[in-house]
C-alpha cells in the first residue's frame, strides 16, 4: 500500500472496510502532517483531536467486532468553518461569530456522520465566504501549499489547501460564485458543486440565496462521485432541495468518452486568458479526444447578460443577508467585505427582480446555444495564472480590485445558471503552481460531468500530485 496521506478518499474508506489499515492510523497520520506543516499553510481554524481519536477507536471498534461500515468509515475530514454542529464554535471566518455556537447541526455533517466519516474540526475560509482568493484579516490568510504566499482561491480556502497538502481526505466547501472550484484549481485538487438545490443547505451560513451551493472537495472524481451521493437528496429541513433522484454517481464511471460531445464556448471564458492556461485547456480537450468525446468550438451570445446578472443577484442578496449587522456592526467587517457588501444596497429592486426573473430564460438559451447536440461544456476554471495574495490583496491597495475579481470570472457564470459544475487540475504554469479545467453539464446531470471528470483522470496524472511539504 502507499504511504496513508497519498491515499485518495474512496481509497481510505475501501482499505479500512478491508482491514488493511485502522482508522485510528490514518487519524493520525492526518493530525501529525497538520501538526507539521499547517504553521505554513493556515488551513485550521478549529482542531477536536481528542474527539477525532475517540471517533477512530469507535469505528475501529465496530470493524473487529463485524458491525457494518458506512461508505465513509473511518475516514478523517475537516470543513469549512460555516457548517453548524451543535454545541461547537462555528465563526464563519468573521470577528462577528468568533464566539457564535449553534444549536443544530447542519444535515450535511449528519449525512458524512452517518456515513462513518470522521469530523477532525473545522477550516479556514474567506470572512463570510465572501471573497474568491483566500484572504482573511482575522485568523489569518490561507496560503498555497504548492507556493508559500500565493492565493488558495476561495471562499474555501482552508479546505482546497488542505486537500492539497493530505491533511484529510475529504471537505465540505461552499460555492456561490466559485467558492468550491477555485480552490481545487489553484490548489490543484477535485472540487464539484452540484445542480442548485441537489444538496441540502440546511445548518448552513447563508451567503445568496438563489446561488448557494453546498459541495466536497477530495482528490479524485471517484471521491468526488462517493461523497455527493452521501449528501445530495431532498431534505425536509430545506424546502429548497430538489426531490430528484439521486443516482449511483460512482456506478456511472466507466472511463468510456466514445459517443461524447463536449463544446467549449469562444466568448468570454477565454478573455485576457494567459497562454500558459490556454495550452493547458487544450492539451486536456486533446487527452478526452484521445478518449473518444467529439469536440466543438462555438458561439455562446448569452454568456454577457448572464454574467452581468450574476453578480446583482449575489451582491444584492447578501446586502440583505448581513443588513442588520452592517447597521449595528459594520467596524466588525474587513475593508473589503464590507465595501463590497456596501455595493449591494444601490442596486435597485426592479434590476435585481430582473436578474432572477432572467434565469430561466437565459438557462434555457444557453442550453441551446452550448448543449444541443453537446453533453459537456468545457472551460478554463481561472483564465490567468495563479495571482499572489499581494496582487489580489484589495484591502492595501483598491487598484487591486480589477484582479481580485477576474478570480472568479470563469465560475460565477454557472451559479446564476444552477449547473452542476467539477474543477479538476489539468497541468501546471510556469511558477509550478496548478491550473484547473472546468466541466458542466445540463440541470441534475452530475453523473455525466464525474464520468466525463474521472475518464480524464484515467488519462492524466495531474490529480495524483501533491506539494513537497
Amino acid at each position: 500500500m502507499r504511504a496513508l496521506h497519498e491515499l485518495s478518499m474512496t481509497e481510505a474508506a475501501d482499505a479500512v472496510a478491508r482491514g488493511e489499515v485502522t482508522a485510528t492510523a490514518l487519524t493520525e497520520g492526518c493530525l501529525a502532517r497538520i501538526a507539521a506543516h499547517d504553521g505554513k499553510v493556515n488551513s485550521v481554524i478549529r482542531l477536536d483531536r481528542d474527539s477525532a481519536l475517540e471517533q477512530a477507536a469507535a469505528v475501529d471498534a465496530a470493524r473487529k467486532a463485524g458491525k457494518p461500515l458506512g461508505p465513509l468509515g473511518g475516514v478523517p475530514m475537516m470543513h469549512k468553518d460555516m457548517y453548524y454542529r451543535a454545541g461547537k464554535v462555528t465563526t464563519c471566518g468573521s470577528k462577528i461569530r468568533r464566539d457564535f455556537v449553534p444549536k443544530v447541526t447542519a444535515t450535511v455533517l449528519e449525512k458524512l456522520d452517518a456515513a462513518g466519516a470522521i469530523d477532525m474540526g473545522t477550516l479556514n475560509m474567506a470572512e463570510f465566504a465572501q471573497n474568491p482568493t483566500g484572504h482573511n484579516a482575522h485568523f489569518g490568510h490561507c496560503h498555497n501549499p504548492w507556493q508559500h504566499g500565493y492565493c488558495t482561491g476561495g471562499s474555501s480556502s482552508g479546505s482546497g489547501a488542505g486537500i492539497a497538502a493530505r491533511f484529510f481526505y475529504g471537505a465540505l466547501g461552499s460555492d456561490t460564485g466559485g467558492s468550491i472550484r477555485l480552490p481545487a484549481t489553484i490548489c490543484g485538487v477535485t472540487g464539484i458543486k452540484g445542480t442548485q438545490t441537489r444538496v441540502s443547505r440546511a445548518g448552513v451560513m447563508p451567503l445568496s440565496f438563489s446561488a448557494d451551493n453546498v459541495g466536497p472537495l477530495v482528490q479524485t472524481a471517484r471521491d468526488a462521485a462517493r461523497f455527493m451521493r452521501i449528501i445530495s437528496g431532498h431534505d425536509p429541513r430545506d424546502a429548497t432541495s430538489a426531490r430528484e433522484a439521486v443516482p449511483d454517481y460512482e456506478a456511472a464511471l466507466t472511463g468510456d468518452l466514445r459517443g461524447i460531445s463536449v463544446a467549449v464556448p469562444q466568448e468570454y471564458f477565454f478573455d485576457g486568458a494567459d497562454d500558459v492556461v490556454v495550452k493547458a485547456f487544450d492539451a486536456a480537450l486533446e487527452a478526452m479526444r484521445d478518449r473518444g468525446a467529439t469536440i466543438t468550438r462555438l458561439s455562446c451570445p448569452s454568456l454577457r447578460a448572464i454574467a452581468a446578472y450574476t453578480a446583482m443577484i449575489s451582491r444584492a442578496e447578501g446586502a440583505a443577508i448581513h443588513a442588520e449587522w452592517m447597521r449595528e456592526r459594520a467596524a466588525d467587517y474587513s475593508i473589503h467585505l464590507s465595501s463590497r457588501l456596501y455595493g449591494g444596497y444601490p442596486i435597485p429592486a426592479h434590476l435585481y427582480i430582473e436578474a432572477l426573473s432572467r434565469r430561466g430564460p437565459l438557462l434555457r438559451q444557453f442550453c441551446a446555444e452550448a448543449m444541443t447536440g453537446h453533453h459537456i461544456v468545457a472551460t478554463p476554471a481561472l483564465r490567468t495564472r495563479v495571482p499572489t495574495l499581494a496582487e489580489t490583496d484589495i484591502d492595501a491597495d483598491a487598484a487591486n480590485w480589477s484582479r481580485f475579481m477576474a478570480v472568479s470570472a470563469n465560475t460565477r457564470p454557472f451559479n446564476y445558471l444552477g449547473l452542476p459544475t467539477i474543477s479538476v487540475p489539468c497541468g501546471f504554469d510556469d511558477r509550478g503552481l496548478p491550473i484547473g479545467l472546468q466541466l458542466a453539464a445540463r440541470p441534475f446531470a452530475e453523473a455525466r460531468v464525474l464520468a466525463v471528470a474521472d475518464a480524464f483522470q484515467r488519462v492524466t496524472d495531474w490529480h495524483k500530485r501533491h506539494p513537497a511539504l
